[in-house]
């Protein structure tokens, strides 16, 4: 990926909208994700949501997603990737939202292994990024995962995730195009002013997973008491990311 092209754009017909007008600014890879998502019910996420955010549910549902993956190549435009710091494992917990007709995704929480990247996700995106002690090692065919954030064991995640099935890609209108096509992230700046920032990426290349989770306190550290095995378990092979300046969108706390 070359400083003044990005291939992901030359696939731009299964946007929900048009790609934002301006250059992207920020490259970056997400490989080897876990998609693991439980049906919560909507009134227990609304009171966590900005009240200009619409959740968005899914045959009644809101879902919550725990993502563990590894950020690959992570860089501004037209910089190179610079490894060791542009490499690094995250893990997110996250819901699914609205804001004058573009879905997109709210997190409650981004644990990440680099320093640089939780000052750069805080002070630029004003996202809730979290520095933690983060392992991830290939293992029988799949990943180990394992989690603590700083400061303490308030939030700890440890699980082994694999593939089960062929690659195949989310079908309109399915539970997991709602889960995971989604082409912005929303956040609240300290002022209150609700931000967007715009991403792309080709169609995630999907696959049915197993997962073993022996130990998750992540949603309890958000407030977000959540109970037993996840309903849905995806893999990815991962995609290549572009994103756009944040912009904002309501200046309301």
């Amino acid at each position: 990926m070359t400083g003044h092209s990005h291939p992901s754009l030359a696939a731009t017909a299964h946007r929900p909208w048009p790609l934002p007008h301006g250059r992207w600014t920020l490259r970056q890879s997400w490989y080897d994700l876990l998609f693991a998502h439980w049906p919560v019910p909507a009134e227990e996420l609304r009171p966590f949501l900005p009240p200009d955010l619409t959740l968005q549910t899914f045959d009644g549902l809101a879902w919550l997603g725990l993502v563990p993956f590894r950020m690959v190549d992570v860089a501004p435009r037209p910089f190179p990737p610079v490894p060791p710091i542009s490499n690094f494992p995250e893990l997110n917990l996250r819901t699914y939202v609205e804001n004058g007709g573009k879905p997109g995704v709210w997190f409650f929480s981004l644990d990440a292994r680099s320093r640089i990247a939780v000052a750069v996700g805080r002070t630029m995106y004003h996202l809730p990024y979290q520095l933690a002690a983060i392992d991830m090692a290939p293992l029988d065919g799949g990943f180990r995962f394992d989690s603590v954030r700083a400061g303490g064991n308030t939030a700890v995640f440890s699980a082994t995730y694999r593939p089960t099935s062929a690659p195949f890609l989310a079908a309109p209108g399915t539970l997991e195009q709602f889960l995971t096509e989604r082409y912005c992230l929303y956040a609240a700046a300290p002022s209150g002013a609700l931000q967007r920032t715009d991403i792309h990426h080709v169609p995630w290349p999907l696959q049915a997973a197993e997962a073993e989770i022996s130990a998750n306190t992540v949603p309890a550290a958000a407030g977000l008491p959540l109970a037993g095995p996840p309903s849905l378990l995806h893999f990815s092979r991962g995609v290549d990311v572009a994103m756009w300046p944040t912009t904002t969108i309501s200046s309301q706390p």
